[in-house]
């Protein structure tokens, strides 16, 4: 058993490994992005191409010539062009299909686009009234978040395995989040 283990760490260590860039100077503004079948690193609207593999401080992994990620966790995505990895090692996607199969969901159509959305109020004309919206928007995220919690427990209730899950007074509280959502 100990032979097959160290196999492929041998034949591992037998094969030059890829480059690694050092330490990347970056912005949180800056990103690397997948243009044209290869990782460049843009900052601000310039971009420069990679010479070497990225290893990001938090463990995320980026192939320059493929576009492959590695996440700490293990998992492994492939970007598409207009996708790209931010300094943290978040990764923003540039279509919804590119999303959708990152997720290993292929019912996505190449074609779809993500809905740009417009608030469609006017700009607030004071700092009063700026200060009001800023206000509504972040109870509405208080109460998002108020509604992850609930569904959370909702998932974890269901996935307990008790075939007598009873979820009506989380489904009621989930209401009435909605209802001041709206």
């Amino acid at each position: 058993m100990l032979s097959l283990a160290a196999a492929p760490l041998l034949q591992a260590q037998s094969r030059p490994a890829a480059e690694v860039a050092g330490p990347i100077e970056t912005s949180p503004s800056d990103r690397f992005m997948l243009q044209n079948g290869e990782v460049v690193l843009v900052r601000g609207k310039r971009p420069t191409p990679l010479t070497k593999n990225v290893l990001l401080s938090n463990g995320t992994k980026i192939n320059y010539k493929n576009g492959i990620v590695e996440l700490p966790g293990g998992k492994i995505t492939t970007l598409k062009d207009g996708d790209y990895v931010r300094p943290n090692g978040d990764i923003v996607f540039g279509s919804p299909a590119s999303a959708a199969q990152a997720r290993g969901d292929n019912s996505v159509p190449a074609t779809a686009e993500f809905s740009t959305y417009t608030d469609p109020r006017p700009a607030p004309g004071n700092a009063a009234a700026m200060e009001a919206r800023l206000n509504e928007m972040n109870d509405k995220i208080g109460l998002m978040a108020q509604k992850i919690g609930l569904l959370n427990q909702k998932i974890s209730l269901l996935s307990s395995g008790s075939k007598t899950a009873d979820t009506s007074a989380l489904d009621s509280q989930i209401q009435a989040i909605d209802a001041k959502l709206k």
